[in-house]
C-alpha cells in the first residue's frame, strides 16, 4: 500500500513538473521577441553585425534597404524585429538604431494581400487563434480589426507602446499607388520591392514626420529603378577599376 502512495506522489509531482514546464515554454512563446539577439551562445548579435549595421544606419539615414537572398531571416529578423520595438518603444539596451521618443504610426506592407496575410501578419502576430506568439507580444496587443473580401487578414494592429499606443496597418502594392496617399507615417517598412510610384509615396508620407522607411528584399527584378536608387550614383560601380 505504501509502496503505491509512493508512486501515485511520484507520478504527481511529475504531471505537476510537466504541467509547469508547459505553461513556461506558453509563456516564453508570448515573448518571442526576447530571444533574438541574446548576449551569448550560438546565436549571439555579434554574429550577425551585417543586421546590426542596418538597425544603427538608421540614426543617420531615412531610407534604407537589406537586400539579401532569400531565408537569411531579413523579414523576421530585421524588419520585422526593428518595426516592433518601434511599435512597442521597449528598445534593448544594446539597441544601436534610430529611437522613437513618442507612439508610431506605421505601415507594413508586402506584395498582395493574401501574401501580406501569410507572411507579415504571421511573422508579426503568429497564426489565427495564436495571436501572440509572433514577434509582438501578447501584452502589447490591445486589438486588431479585419480587412474586407480578404479571409484572415489583418488590417489594423493597436499596440501597447511604453508611452501610449501605436497603430501598424498592414498594406500591399496591390492596393494601387492611391492607397499610399494622404497619412503621416513615422515608419514604413516594405517586404519585398515595391514598385517606384509606391515607394516614392511612401517616402512623401515620413517627409513632415522625419520617418524612416526599410526595405527588406531580394532583388528579383534585377537591377530595377529602386534598386539603382540606393547605389551610389544610381549605378553599378565600374568593376573595370576594380580588376
Amino acid at each position: 500500500m505504501s509502496e503505491t502512495l509512493s508512486d501515485y506522489a511520484r507520478l504527481l509531482s511529475q504531471k505537476e513538473l510537466d504541467a509547469l514546464l508547459k505553461q513556461a515554454n506558453q509563456a516564453a512563446s508570448l515573448r518571442k521577441i526576447e530571444t533574438y539577439y541574446p548576449d551569448q551562445g550560438p546565436l549571439r548579435r555579434e554574429l550577425y553585425p551585417k543586421h546590426l549595421e542596418f538597425f544603427k544606419a538608421g540614426n543617420e539615414h531615412r531610407e534604407r534597404l537589406m537586400l539579401a537572398a532569400n531565408r537569411i531571416g531579413k523579414t523576421e529578423s530585421v524588419g520585422g524585429y526593428e518595426v516592433v520595438v518601434h511599435a512597442t518603444g521597449d528598445y534593448p539596451d544594446w539597441w544601436p538604431g534610430r529611437q522613437f521618443d513618442h507612439p508610431v504610426k506605421i505601415w507594413a506592407a508586402g506584395d498582395t494581400s493574401n501574401t501580406v496575410r501569410d507572411i507579415l501578419q504571421s511573422k508579426l502576430l503568429g497564426a489565427i487563434g495564436e495571436f501572440g506568439t509572433g514577434l509582438i507580444p501578447k501584452k502589447n496587443i490591445e486589438r486588431v480589426t479585419w480587412k474586407r473580401n480578404v479571409p484572415e487578414a489583418v488590417q489594423d494592429i493597436y499596440i501597447t507602446h511604453r508611452l501610449g499606443r501605436s497603430i501598424l496597418t498592414l498594406k500591399s502594392y496591390d492596393q494601387g499607388r492611391e492607397s499610399f496617399q494622404g497619412t503621416e507615417q513615422d515608419v514604413i517598412w516594405l517586404d519585398e520591392e515595391p514598385p517606384m510610384a509606391i515607394y516614392a509615396e511612401c517616402l512623401l508620407r515620413t517627409m513632415t514626420t522625419n520617418g524612416t522607411v526599410l526595405c527588406t528584399f531580394t532583388p528579383l527584378l534585377g537591377l530595377s529603378e529602386v534598386v539603382l536608387s540606393f547605389l551610389p550614383g544610381g549605378k553599378l560601380p565600374d568593376q573595370s577599376q576594380h580588376t
